[in-house]
């Protein structure tokens, strides 16, 4: 049964249709006969409890520069759709959160992938406190001191802003490293959020495993190695997509993690695992799908409109 379904994104002309995983999953849709819109976050409005958005019907082709032709915008009861996708991309912050609390109006008749409440309360580098035992040593905190502290136990640390996303503001600060103090200086003039801060974990040199999770279960990997020089392997900022294999230890921490997330409705997670350790839980726009794809010879966008549709019982 054909599906209506309004993918909540950014804005069409800054698709990367080469690796973003919304524009695989919007072509997926297409060729299941699923009937596509697109709004921005700044499209929702609640109206005498109903959560409208100002959408325009799309369609997508994997054309470089011709990717998409839009209708005109129509004023669409949410209430109405099938299927919401949100999948704008952080960063984390009031809007995000704004959006999560207008779509939970609205969820489970509408179903929201992800579970926006579930997405409210599952910030990226917070839920993966709930699985301590199989992180890094780390510390969340506004406090230089605490900071000051945890490195003369772990000389090497990451420092990073708890929001953000994509390695934006991500330092390794090295045992020999005098520029801590002026980071935390920099960090305090303009950042209103708590800083998190790890053990660097040497393996990030051999790569940072990005893993994809459908109803808490791992269906694909890829491995994101950083450039020469860099810390970071966010591909967006020269980091190298690496075909990967599931080991062991990855498969125990899929294991582990996995019936939490199916259990709070998150059908759609991506997970970090640098060496041994998982570092991120990934559930607001995660991505590394067609990176996957391509590697492994598989279709991931259609394993999770499989488990979408049977939800919906479509």
């Amino acid at each position: 049964m054909p599906l209506d379904v309004a993918i909540q994104m950014d804005p069409l002309e800054s698709v990367n249709i080469a690796g973003d995983s919304t524009f695989a999953m919007a072509l997926e849709a297409q060729a299941r006969g699923h009937r596509l819109y697109h709004y921005l976050a700044t499209d929702l409005t609640y109206r005498s409890g109903r959560i409208l958005a100002k959408a325009r019907p799309v369609t997508f082709r994997r054309e470089t520069g011709n990717h998409f032709t839009v209708g005109g915008v129509e004023t669409i009861d949410l209430e109405q759709i099938d299927v919401v996708l949100m999948r704008q991309d952080p960063p984390f912050n009031l809007a995000y959160i704004s959006a999560t609390h207008l779509l939970e109006r609205i969820h489970p008749k509408t179903l929201v992938v992800n579970d926006p409440a579930s997405v409210r309360d599952a910030p990226e580098k917070i839920f993966v406190t709930l699985f301590d035992d199989l992180m890094p040593p780390t510390l969340i905190t506004y406090d230089p001191e605490e900071v000051r502290a945890f490195r003369r136990e772990h000389p090497s640390i990451i420092v990073k802003p708890l929001y953000g996303n994509g390695g934006a503001g991500v330092f390794h600060i090295k045992p020999e490293d005098t520029n801590l103090g002026s980071l935390l200086e920099l960090f305090a003039g303009f950042l209103k959020e708590p800083l998190m801060v790890q053990r660097y974990i040497p393996e990030i040199r051999q790569g940072d495993k990005r893993i994809i999770l459908i109803e808490g279960e791992p269906v694909g990997a890829v491995n994101r190695v950083p450039a020469s020089g860099e810390t970071r392997a966010n591909m967006h900022v020269g980091g190298r997509a690496e075909k990967a294999v599931l080991t062991e230890r990855d498969r125990e921490i899929c294991a582990r993690i996995g019936p939490h997330l199916k259990e709070r409705g998150l059908i759609f997670v991506g997970i970090d695992v640098i060496g041994s350790y998982l570092t991120e839980i990934n559930v607001t726009s995660p991505t590394g799908i067609q990176e996957i794809d391509r590697f492994d010879g598989v279709n991931l966008s259609a394993q999770m409109w499989d488990a979408i549709e049977a939800r919906r019982g479509a």
